[in-house]
Parts: structure tokens; sequence; C-alpha cells
């Protein structure tokens, strides 16, 4: 009787969960505290200590910066599987990454030395910030999921966690980055920069203080693991079925376009819904402040938006993962039209209540909850046999590429009015949501077959 309780016990976390948690919060809040202020700095002019640039070379910089911090995920999960391992890819992405904030920093010594260009530093950060994010940001979530081996049922629990970690270090880095700014209208910039690579060395010796606890995560590069060739033979052959690998396959792409277009009007908080804050609201506060808004809604929302999943479940009534995806692309679409709204009700020339933005952002935030972790579930269900790494570096490209189309658009915002920028983003949201609708009947199969064949080898 007592081994039968014993082995009904519930089981609980990793250790090592809380180490990546508040490793990963640290290093979040320096990527945020970067981003919060990104644009703004360029394009702020030289007497007021930023870089002085166009609206278009800010939004094609911004834009690219955001596209290949995407991308190079790619990579960093190739050169940890294949050349560094996991430990020593997250340990070096931290080093570069911090290089980065502090090179960011260290802009403010050209206000002081004739001469010396302030651009040498900053493109220099953003490759070193590049290659940071590329090889810390996918090996320390999968050095989560690797802690979970031996208790998967608290797996999706754990990344929960985990997400609410990433989001109290989004909510916190707009606030200190605009806190910081504010002590110097010149040199304030480069406080705020340095105080993200402060966090990249808090993170770091978090994960480097506690290795014990996450050493479990870990997995060597391909040159120093032991294979089973028995184990790789049966991989090598078990393919699945080609016709619901080709089906599969097609179902993620199409999830891959509608991700581009959602990041392509999410990501404009880093660019043009801080110049609308800037420019077009009645607010005392810095304009990088409303960047927490976002995060702190997702604190306040996740739970209450999967207690909803779940009321409906238990009643046979809950959407389908594409669905929720749809009405994650309208409520992107009513963001932009609250925006459109404002701006078009005085916006365009002068000032409106701030309260416009903050539910704009609620509305997004709410779109982001129904559709971001909804793909992410989705490859994990859908990728063939032995293409999951793809696919899932498939969904960072696409985010990818998002993120540089909203860089791309952003030039517009110099060109055309206020309401009809943010009328822009409705219209791509809702084609983008009414063609998803219509794939509906042809996914929903395609999706369900995938889900009850999960859920059979889980059993």
């Amino acid at each position: 009787m007592a081994e039968t309780t014993s082995a009904a016990a519930p089981r609980k976390h990793p250790k090592g969960m809380p180490v990546l948690f508040a490793t990963e919060m640290w290093e979040r809040f320096s990527f945020y505290s970067m981003r919060a202020i990104f644009a703004l700095y360029m394009i702020t002019p030289e007497e007021y200590g930023g870089l002085g640039f166009s609206p278009v070379l800010t939004a094609n910089i911004y834009g690219a910066y955001i596209g290949i911090v995407y991308v190079t995920t790619l990579m960093g999960g190739y050169l940890a599987d294949q050349v560094l391992g996991i430990k020593r890819s997250i340990i070096t992405g931290g080093l570069f990454m911090t290089a980065g904030h502090f090179l960011l920093g260290m802009i403010i010594v050209t206000h002081f030395v004739e001469g010396l260009s302030p651009l040498w530093f900053f493109f220099s950060a953003l490759i070193c910030l590049v290659v940071g994010n590329g090889l810390f940001k996918p090996n320390i979530s999968t050095m989560l999921g690797n802690l979970y081996r031996e208790v998967p049922e608290k797996k999706d629990d754990g990344y929960n966690i985990f997400y609410m970690g990433i989001n109290l270090g989004a909510f916190l880095s707009p606030l200190v980055a605009a806190y910081l700014r504010g002590l110097h209208p010149i040199h304030g910039w480069h406080y705020a920069f340095s105080a993200a690579g402060f966090g990249m060395i808090l993170s770091l010796t978090i994960f480097l203080s506690f290795q014990r606890f996450v050493k479990a995560g870990d997995i060597p590069p391909a040159s120093k693991r032991k294979v089973d060739p028995e184990t790789q033979e049966k991989a090598r052959l078990d393919t699945g079925d080609p016709k619901k690998n080709r089906q599969r396959t097609i179902a993620l792409l199409i999830v891959f376009v509608i991700v581009i277009f959602f990041w392509m009007a999410f990501e404009q908080q880093g660019l043009t819904l801080t110049f609308w804050a800037q420019n077009a609201t009645n607010t005392a506060l810095l304009p990088e402040t409303f960047q927490s808004v976002n995060p702190m809604f997702i604190l306040l929302l996740t739970f209450p938006i999967v207690t909803f999943w779940g009321f409906m479940r238990r009643r046979k009534k809950e959407p389908s993962t594409a669905a929720k995806m749809v009405f994650g692309m309208l409520l992107t679409a009513v963001a932009y039209l609250i925006l459109a709204f404002a701006a078009f009700s005085g916006g365009n020339d002068g000032h409106v209540n701030v309260l416009w933005l903050v539910f704009a952002y609620a509305s997004i935030t709410s779109g982001e909850l129904m559709l971001s972790p909804m793909g992410l579930s989705l490859v994990s269900k859908l990728a063939p046999p032995g293409r999951l790494g793809m696919m899932m570096g498939g969904w960072f490209v696409a985010a990818g590429i998002g993120g540089y189309l909203a860089g791309a658009v952003g030039i517009l915002w110099e060109y055309v009015s206020h309401g009809v920028f943010f009328l822009i983003l409705v219209g791509s949201s809702l084609i983008v949501a009414l063609a998803l609708f219509t794939l509906l009947k042809w996914l929903n199969p395609v999706i369900h077959d995938a889900e009850q064949e999960a859920e059979a080898k889980a059993a």
C-alpha cells in the first residue's frame, strides 16, 4: 500500500526550473530594455544624444534587426547540436549579448572624444546582440524541455511558468529604461543601454552559479554523443505516412504565413506605436514606458483565457486550434481599428487620450495569447517524424520575416496619415483572418488527426 501511495503522489518540477526561469527573465529584461529605446535612439537628433537617423532608415534598421534576431536562432540550434552543446551555447550567447549591450552603453564616450564616431559602437553592438540571441534563445528553451524528461506530465506547466518569467522581464525593462533615460537629456540613453548589460551579467551569474541543478538539461554536441545504432536505424525508418506528412507540412506552411502577418503587426510596438505614444498622446510619460503594457496584459490575461478555454473544453464547445488563430488575427485587426479611430478623432494632427493606446494593447495581447502559443503547439504536433527541428526553425524564420516586414511597413509612417497607416494593418490582419477561416474545413481534420495521434503516443 505504501508503494502505491508513493507512486500516485504528484511529482515536483525539476530543481533547475527556477534557475532557468531567473536566467531567462533577466535575459529578456536586457533584450526588451534595448528594444524599448532602440527606434527612439536612432531617430532622435544628435543634439539630444541620439543618432539622428531619418524615419525611413530607422524603420529599415529596426526591421532588419528584429528579423535577423529570429532567423539566427536556426544557427544557434545547429551550432548547439553539432559543435558547442547546449550549455556552452547559452554561455557563449550570453557573453556576446553582454558585450553588445555594453558597446551601446560605451557610445557615451563619443560625446567627449572628438572625431570618434558612435556608428562603429552601434553596429558592432547589433552584431553581438544578433549572434548572442541566436545562441542563447533557442537553447535555453531546449534545456528546459530536457529537464522535464523524467516528469513529462509537468512540462506544459513548466513552460507556462517559464513564459511568465519572460513577460516579467519584459514588463520591468521598459519602466527601468524610461527611468534611466530620464535621468539625463543626452547621456540617459547610455545609462539604459548599460542597465541591459548588467541584466545580462545577472542572468549569466545565476546560470553559472546553479549549474548542478540544470546539468541534466545539457546535451553534448553530436561529435561527443554515444549513438545506439539500433535506435538510430529505427528513427531513420520511422518516417510516417507520406500523405499525412504532406498534409501536415502544408498545414504548417499555412500557419507560418499567418504568423508572418501577425508579427508584422505586433512588432510595431517598438516602432510606430512608440512614435504614436511620443507624438500623438496626452501623457507626461516617456513613450517607451508603454511597451510594458503588452507584457502586463499577458500577466493579467493568461490565466483568465486558459480558464475560459478549459470551461469551453469541458462543455465540448472549445474552438479548434486553427479557429483560435482566426480569433487572434481578428483581435489584432481590432487593435489597429481602435488606433485608426483615435487617429481620425484627432490623433492625425494633434493629441488624443492615451487610453486609446492602452485599449489597443489589450486587444493585440489577447490576439497574441490566442495565436502565438497555439502556433508553437501546432508545430510540435504537425511536424513529420524527423523534421521537428526544421519545422520549429521554420516558425522562427516566419517570425523573423514578420519582424523585417514590420520595419518595411513602418516606412509608410512617414508618408501617410496615422489613421491610414493603422487601417493598412487592419486590412492585412482581416485578409489573413478571412483566408484562414476559409481553410478551416481542410485544416481542422488534419490538426485533429495529429492531436489524436500525439495523445495516443503519450498514452
